[in-house]
């Protein structure tokens, strides 16, 4: 039955509308310009050389290469032009050219240019999505395609009197996110204020709501715009492209002492004496020796600096012999127990394709003079999502979600296909 359907019968795809991405308040982040796909069905031409010089006319293509097309192979379908503008389609039109036919295709659009532009990502040349959120939620945004059928003799001609069967397509949905377009406008000015003062080779930000894991904003520099990409130069394509937030890992150096003093003052109050207590003074001095190697502060603690430090003391300070302190009392055991229930070492769950895990050393593997680096940001290497994570969960109890970049996907008509929640995946006991 479907072999003799085909042999009888003639498609013309009628594509879907691509959903919108719009920020959390309705911001429109992507949307759709109108743009047609121009076909031939070329048992249908019944004049291929005058036909290919109209169209030449109206599609600004050399009228041979058309004419070739047309007769370079007898097929039910044959694409003759992509992204053709709504000007020419409605001249098109005009002609009645016999055995040519268009359909709407998505053409998208970035109203903003490079805002958000690693996170939303971008589309391929047939509307697919390639990366970002246009890739990871290409089932929902891409809908499903429609056809106009045509009853045709078996070398493919329309039949005369035949009637065509429409076939409507389903439109995608759109999709909400979590970001908040005023925090992720300011964000991004602040990286641009950054690379103008500093010139550095990149710089990330993230804003997470320690509450829920939603992600406010997050952004990546040097940025590009959506609506001219590089097409051409994969290497520029794939360095602008990626959300090094999520898929790239480094050393995080002092900001990894947060994650060492939370264990440390829970730790603390559980009972464990060898935890330092808030009022526990650290020692003075600017270096520490463990297995041979020295560990040493970055100031040079003249002039008293440095003395007599209390816990929220060493903080302020980010003295890294206090954090060497910290994690040798807490022992490795204990104190990968924390890194664990952190994250480091594995995905956080957000979804967006490419994250990476991080590195941890392997517990076994790991000698005192690691675990006294680990204590203040060195031997470790985490993404800029998973320390976001960590340092949420140490301010807000202990909760560790799942962090997520959409808030809702719902269709034209209201109808709601999903709406993201709060995904709790380790609370501390």
């Amino acid at each position: 039955m479907r072999l003799a359907l085909d042999q009888w019968t003639r498609e013309i795809p009628v594509v879907a509308e691509r959903g919108l991405i719009t920020a959390r308040d309705g911001e429109v982040l992507v949307e759709n310009d109108t743009a047609y796909t121009v076909f031939a069905r070329s048992n249908a031409v019944k004049d291929v050389k005058a036909t290919s010089e109209t169209l030449s006319t109206i599609l600004q293509i050399d009228a041979e290469i058309l004419e070739n097309k047309i007769n370079g192979r007898k097929a039910s379908e044959i694409t003759l032009a992509k992204k053709v503008g709504k000007e020419s389609v409605e001249k098109l039109s005009l002609e009645s050219l016999d055995g040519i036919y268009y359909s709407r295709d998505n053409l998208r659009r970035y109203p903003n240019a490079d805002v958000l532009c690693q996170v939303l990502g971008f589309t391929s040349y047939d509307g697919a999505g390639t990366t970002g959120i246009e890739k990871y939620y290409d089932d929902y945004l891409a809908g499903k395609n429609g056809e106009v059928l045509y009853e045709t003799d078996l070398v493919g001609k329309e039949l005369n009197g035949a009637v065509a069967t429409y076939v409507p397509a389903t439109d995608g949905y759109n999709v909400r996110l979590t970001i908040d377009y005023g925090i992720q406008t300011v964000v991004e000015a602040a990286l641009k204020r950054v690379a103008q003062e500093y010139s550095p080779s990149s710089a990330e930000c993230i804003v997470l709501d320690p509450s829920t894991f939603e992600i406010l904003a997050m952004a990546n520099y040097p940025s590009y715009d959506l609506n001219e990409i590089p097409r051409d130069d994969l290497d520029t394509l794939n360095a602008l492209s990626r959300n090094k937030t999520v898929s790239d890992i480094y050393e995080p150096g002092s900001t990894f002492k947060i994650v060492t003093a939370a264990a440390n003052l829970e730790e603390w109050n559980r009972g464990n004496k060898s935890a330092y207590s808030p009022s526990r003074i650290f020692s003075s001095s600017r270096t520490r020796s463990v297995d041979g190697t020295t560990v040493k502060c970055w100031n040079n603690h003249a002039n008293g600096r440095h003395s007599n430090q209390t816990l929220a003391e060493a903080l302020n300070n980010s003295c890294n012999p206090c954090f060497t302190d910290m994690a040798l009392a807490l022992g490795t055991e204990t104190f990968y127990d924390y890194l664990s229930a952190f994250g480091f070492g594995r995905r956080t769950g957000i979804d967006f394709s490419g994250e990476a895990y991080g590195l941890l050393l392997p517990e076994t593997a790991v000698r005192n003079c690691d675990l006294a680096r680990i204590g203040f940001g060195q031997t470790v290497a985490v993404t800029a999502l998973q320390l976001a994570c960590a340092t949420a969960a140490a301010v807000n109890g202990g909760y560790y979600y799942a962090p997520r970049l959409v808030k809702e996907i719902y269709a034209k008509d209201g109808y709601v296909a999903y709406t993201g929640g709060a995904n709790l995946k380790k609370q501390a006991d």
